[in-house]
Parts: C-alpha cells; sequence; structure tokens
C-alpha cells in the first residue's frame, strides 16, 4: 500500500493508463481480426475498402506507444500486400 501522496497518485495514474493501454490493444485486436476474417473469406471489396480505416486504427494505436510503430507498419505492410495480389489474381 502507497503511503506517500506522491505514491498515490501515481497508483492511480498508473490504473488509469493500464486500462486505457488495455482498452488500446483491444481495438489493435480486434482490427486484425476484422481484417483476417475479410482476407480468409475472400471478401477482398470489404477488406480493399476497410485497408484505409485499418491503417489508421493501427498508427493512432501504435503512435501512443501500446505496439511499436514498426510492428504496425508491418502488419500494414503485409495485408496490403496480400490485396494487392489477389487483385492481380
Amino acid at each position: 500500500m502507497p503511503n506517500t501522496k506522491s505514491s498515490i497518485q501515481r497508483v492511480k495514474r498508473t490504473r488509469s493508463q493500464a486500462l486505457l493501454n488495455r482498452i488500446r490493444k483491444s481495438k489493435y485486436k480486434s482490427a486484425i481480426k476484422q481484417m483476417s476474417t475479410y482476407l480468409e473469406s475472400g471478401k477482398m471489396s470489404e477488406a480493399k475498402s476497410f485497408l484505409p480505416k485499418f491503417h489508421s486504427q493501427l498508427m493512432k494505436i501504435a503512435k501512443t506507444g501500446v505496439v511499436s510503430k514498426k510492428t504496425a507498419a508491418r502488419k500494414i505492410s503485409r495485408i496490403t500486400k496480400k490485396i494487392n495480389k489477389s487483385q492481380k489474381k
């Protein structure tokens, strides 16, 4: 149990930040899951229309530091490559 005033405030802040990080990580995972369901089911038109929103969501989450920017960029790149590859077929 924290004793000093500053440590009490720090505990409150840590809890609120942990909650926000959990929400952001959940949004990140759900966006990836939604895109992967589009790709697996072969709904390329939906995947292509969802791509800008997907990109935006991942980068918004990445700039907060919950997921690294490189990880988000890698996910976006691989999914964009899959969509473009399916369009050429």
